[in-house]
């Protein structure tokens, strides 16, 4: 079996994420498939994750593509969290989410409920309010409508597993949805689901490798049932390699890249829930820093990467004309680390458009 530490693994995903040689503004689209999506559960951190791995990127690139060019899509993805992901590919990640059977999504209520949101969002986008008022009118169930009004939008996420809701711009600060067909330009396409479960365990190997089955089946949020199954699916094109002691999964095609990996001196502060750090957890925090990483209901911090662990947490904060960065290691840093961390929080503050106020 082939052997690699821990650090030639991250050392080898650290540049998969442009993390090291950053991407230019126009692979934008292509930095989000490449990492399975962008998280979206903060606006505000999808677009710092963007930050960190593009440069020169403009501060409304994001919202421009997701609501101008249309070339990236919002909605509830794997696990049931909100993600972004390239609308060009929604149809293989749609055939992939369709296959949950659990959020609601082999309720026979929802087979109801989603018939009349395929109807009530044919004409025109619809804020939350008005989408559950409309499937009232037209179902007669008030209890279909309250279920959307709920704030976890625990249906909504079936509905979305079905291709059938995805969110458009907001109105006046409410959030409005559409359906996919409506809004991704080109169409969706769509793809047989076991072959779209096929392609997303190679997307995520891609990514994410070397990893293990029960790695894959958190991202993926089906069950270690589902990730095995997905891995056996690539088992002309995975082969199993050794993690210092421990089985993980790999394209054989990124073989010959991890065997050279080498991680260099780099610095970079990444979000919360930036992907790095939700989406495999093995290795990237020694077990007693966990817990001021992910922390409860399910938040996690923005992190400081020294080469590709997780070296502390930080957080800033824009006041007036004013860009407060605090960082907080967990222990003694390299030397050259300092360097690399100031011009990392310049770079932010170049970005966010506030004079830096570093404090470390």
């Amino acid at each position: 079996m082939f052997e690699v530490s821990r650090d030639q693994a991250l050392a080898w995903r650290l540049r998969r994420h442009r993390l090291v040689e950053r991407a230019a503004p126009s692979e934008l689209v292509d930095v989000v498939g490449r990492i399975g999506g962008l998280h979206a559960q903060l606006m505000s951190s999808a677009q710092l994750s963007l930050w960190a791995r593009v440069e020169g990127l403009e501060p409304d690139a994001l919202a421009n593509a997701l609501w101008e060019k249309r070339t990236l899509v919002k909605l509830w993805a794997m696990r049931g969290t909100l993600h972004v992901l390239p609308a060009a590919e929604l149809g293989l990640w749609l055939a992939g989410l369709g296959t949950f059977t659990h959020y609601g999504n082999s309720w026979p209520e929802t087979d109801e409920l989603a018939a009349a949101v395929e109807v009530a969002l044919d004409s025109k986008p619809l804020t939350r309010e008005e989408l559950a008022s409309r499937v009232e009118q037209l179902t007669g169930s008030q209890s279909f409508g309250e279920h959307l009004r709920e704030s976890w939008g625990s249906y909504l996420k079936a509905l979305t597993f079905r291709g059938l809701v995805c969110f458009a711009p907001s109105e006046g600060g409410r959030v409005r949805f559409t359906r996919p067909a409506h809004w991704v330009r080109g169409g969706l396409g769509r793809l047989d689901p076991e072959d779209a479960l096929r392609e997303i365990g190679r997307r995520y190997l891609g990514a994410y490798g070397p990893t293990g089955v029960a790695e894959l089946a958190r991202w993926w949020g089906g069950g270690r049932s589902r990730g095995a199954r997905m891995l056996e699916s690539l088992a002309d094109e995975a082969v199993e390699v050794d993690v210092e002691g421990e089985r993980a999964w790999m394209l054989e095609a990124h073989l010959a890249d991890l065997a050279r990996a080498e991680a260099p001196n780099v610095a970079r502060l990444l979000p919360a829930f930036d992907p790095w750090i939700a989406s495999v957890r093995n290795g990237l925090v020694e077990p007693e820093h966990a817990p001021r990483v992910y922390r409860p209901q399910g938040w996690m911090s923005p992190v400081l990467l020294v080469k590709s662990r997780v070296a502390g947490v930080w957080r800033h904060a824009l006041k007036g004309r004013r860009l407060a960065v605090e960082i907080e290691p967990f222990g003694r840093l390299p030397r050259w680390a300092g360097g690399e961390i100031e011009a990392e929080a310049k770079r932010l503050a170049e970005f966010l458009g506030g004079e830096l106020e570093l404090r470390r």
